[in-house]
């Protein structure tokens, strides 16, 4: 079998030159075919020659369509693979991002509380700010150095509280009333006195009947008179075994405010209800003399179940409610 042969480099028309540059195509399939045949038509065994140039024709061709075919399955794959890169490059790009804030996030956080300041130390150094603007705001006052330090000390005084002065005013008003009442009740009780006076034996019962209601009748409007001037002292402090207007007990009040009214009463309870005379609760008025039984206590009568006494340690002379009904009342003749 004879190869087919051909045109030489150079030689040929310009068409066969480009052909023989390029892959066999049907045009040159043709032409070489021809070539093929002229060349062969003065040699022996022609007839073979033909079939054989034609087969590796054929089989270039079909080199080239296949190559042709490869490379535009390759194109077509080349960009479906690089979208597929970039979408995995967009992916872990998206991945780092994400978690390079969540290291960020969380390294910055703490961070950030931590610098933020602990509300005890901000009240405090508010308050060092405060403190600092009232000094740097403050006034000086220079003393000389022949200034002399001395203590100060409290004067030993006391006031009289509100409360007090107004059951005093309340004590005098009541006072004033019942001394009216009183006027009258001695009218009637020296009425009833001259017709008992003149009514009565000559025994020792009726003498001292007569003599109890004299007092009675007579004193009625002096014991208005003490009860007036022992509100005066309302206020003064109580002090143990004081008897006058510094400081007064139970029954040195008594004896200071009956003394002015020339009666001399001994500093004792006891004593002092011993001179007296006893009358009943219904008789008694302002000014008269309330004893209690166990002769522990004694005080003025201020009427209305009312008292008025020096009472007990680190009190005052002050009007009150009487606390116990066991209790006698006694008249000094005034």
């Amino acid at each position: 079998m004879t190869t087919p042969v051909l045109p030489p480099e150079g030689g040929g028309s310009a068409a066969q030159r480009a052909d023989s540059a390029e892959f066999p195509t049907r045009s040159s399939l043709r032409r070489a075919e021809a070539a093929a045949a002229a060349a062969a038509s003065g040699r022996r065994g022609s007839a073979s020659t033909v079939p054989a140039a034609r087969r590796v024709l054929r089989s270039e061709l079909v080199a080239r369509r296949a190559a042709e075919h490869h490379a535009s399955t390759t194109a077509a794959t080349v960009p479906a693979t690089r979208s597929r890169l970039s979408v995995r490059r967009s992916v872990v790009s998206v991945t780092v991002m994400t978690v390079t804030a969540g290291l960020f996030g969380t390294v910055a956080l703490p961070a950030f509380a931590l610098d933020q300041d602990d509300p005890a130390t901000s009240e405090a150094a508010a308050a060092a700010a405060v403190t600092d603007a009232r000094v740097a705001g403050g006034q000086t006052l220079a003393v000389d150095a022949t200034a002399v330090e001395t203590d100060a000390t409290r004067a030993d005084w006391s006031a009289t509280s509100q409360a007090t002065l107004d059951a005093a005013a309340a004590a005098q008003a009541l006072a004033a009333q019942q001394q009216a009442e009183q006027a009258s009740a001695a009218a009637a009780a020296a009425s009833s006195a001259s017709s008992s006076a003149s009514s009565a034996g000559t025994g020792s019962g009726s003498s001292r009947s007569m003599a109890t209601e004299a007092i009675a009748s007579s004193g009625s409007t002096g014991q208005a008179a003490v009860y007036q001037a022992a509100l005066q002292y309302v206020g003064t402090p109580y002090v143990f075994g004081g008897a006058t207007p510094a400081g007064f007990d139970c029954s040195g009040f008594i004896m200071y405010v009956y003394a002015k009214f020339g009666v001399s009463l001994p500093h004792s309870v006891g004593s002092q209800a011993a001179l007296g005379t006893t009358i009943s609760a219904s008789e008694a008025r302002p000014g008269d003399v309330v004893v209690f039984n166990d002769g522990s206590h004694d005080g003025f009568y201020a009427g209305n179940g009312m008292i008025l006494d020096a009472p007990k340690p680190g009190g005052s002379v002050s009007v009150r409610p009487l606390w116990s009904s066991a209790v006698h009342y006694v008249r000094y003749a005034v």
